[in-house]
């Protein structure tokens, strides 16, 4: 049996300018993963999640192709991920073989809980993973990270990847988007080999190593989010306001190089700064595309941290999920959690994962 794993991960900053190639985020992997097991079979195929007993799928193979007995199916980025690494597979002479596939996601709590931690993201690298073992299949992570980009693009059909840079790279890295335009182009002029050997205009990722005194806490407010809802509506805020839009994207740029710069220089408190100028610009957002990126529950969550010395925002698309804090190590947190539960915010005891080689 063979076995792969991918974190989950969470926005710090830089969430909506993100999504334009040459605008930087910083993400956070975390150590709640999904994983991917893979045995050989010979008969068919079996697609199968410990969250969806009811939907699991079987597949026969015609020539190379997966044929599945399922019309409704929820396993798209599972199926992209297979779909991808069978072709890369191909291309190196691997013959394809019949397999059992299982997935078990700890990213969402035991009772149903979905705390946006990047599900879909990491379903795709941990396949995709696990898959490349299977066939002995030499896979860098630069490889593995453009690879699942292609995959998760082919379902999701736009986003910044930033997640699937999380999943692969691991830790707290600064992300900044490739050209989705080229490579929509490049994926029509070049062998799928040649392109994951190919530099991508415009991607940029950089570990980054927090001071010693950063804390990361997150708080889960209860209210899942539909990210590509509120994405949906600023992206017709950018369509019709777009002087507004370009100023955002210009300020959160500026305010992302400077809290990349607190990290090189393991300058915590201007790392706390900077987080409060995003959540500021995320307001103002919000504001003139009439969003709620944060919802009552969340500004509550991040004023409690903020009175106590802490920087804190939304994380991610907002309108729910998680908020973040980022706060001195030697801070007493004990009021902070009392005030938490007392509203009903819930501490995610999540620490960062960091990805061995």
């Amino acid at each position: 049996m063979i076995s792969a794993q991918a974190p989950g991960k969470l926005y710090i900053a830089g969430e909506y300018a993100v999504v334009e190639p040459g605008y930087p985020a910083i993400i956070v992997a975390l150590n709640q993963f999904v994983t991917v097991t893979i045995t050989p079979s010979h008969d068919y195929g079996r697609i199968a999640s410990k969250q969806y007993q009811e939907n699991s799928l079987y597949w026969q193979r015609q020539g190379n192709e997966l044929v599945f007995d399922n019309r409704d199916n929820p396993f798209h980025y599972i199926l992209s991920a297979i779909r991808l690494t069978e072709q890369y597979a191909q291309s190196l002479g691997k013959p394809l073989a019949i397999y059992h596939l299982n997935v078990n996601s700890d990213l969402d709590s035991a009772d149903g809980k979905k705390y946006g931690l990047g599900s879909s993201a990491a379903v795709t690298v941990a396949t995709i993973k696990a898959l490349c073992q299977f066939y002995g299949l030499e896979m860098s992570k630069d490889r593995l990270f453009k690879l699942a980009a292609i995959a998760h693009l082919d379902v999701q059909g736009n986003g910044s990847l930033g997640d699937i840079a999380a999943s692969v790279y691991g830790g707290w890295i600064a992300y900044q988007a490739f050209d989705r335009d080229w490579l929509a182009s490049a994926r029509r002029e070049l062998s799928l080999t040649d392109l994951l050997n190919t530099d991508w205009p415009g991607l940029q990722i950089e570990l980054l190593t927090p001071p010693e005194s950063l804390r990361l806490m997150i708080g889960w407010t209860g209210t899942p989010a539909s990210t590509s809802h509120l994405v949906d509506k600023v992206a017709l805020f950018k369509a019709t306001q777009r002087h507004e839009y370009h100023t955002f994207l210009r300020e959160s740029k500026a305010c992302l190089q400077r809290m990349i710069d607190g990290f090189h220089d393991q300058d915590l408190q201007a790392i706390q700064r900077e987080i409060a100028v995003n959540r500021n610009l995320l307001d103002h957002l919000a504001t003139l595309s009439h969003v709620t990126i944060e919802t009552k529950l969340l500004k509550t969550m991040c004023d409690i941290a903020v009175g106590i010395g802490g920087a804190a925002k939304s994380s991610g698309a907002g309108g729910g999920d998680c908020g973040i804090v980022i706060i001195d190590a030697a801070r007493d947190l004990a009021s902070l959690l009392h005030e938490w539960e007392q509203r009903g915010i819930e501490p995610l005891k999540l620490n960062v994962h960091h990805v061995i080689e």
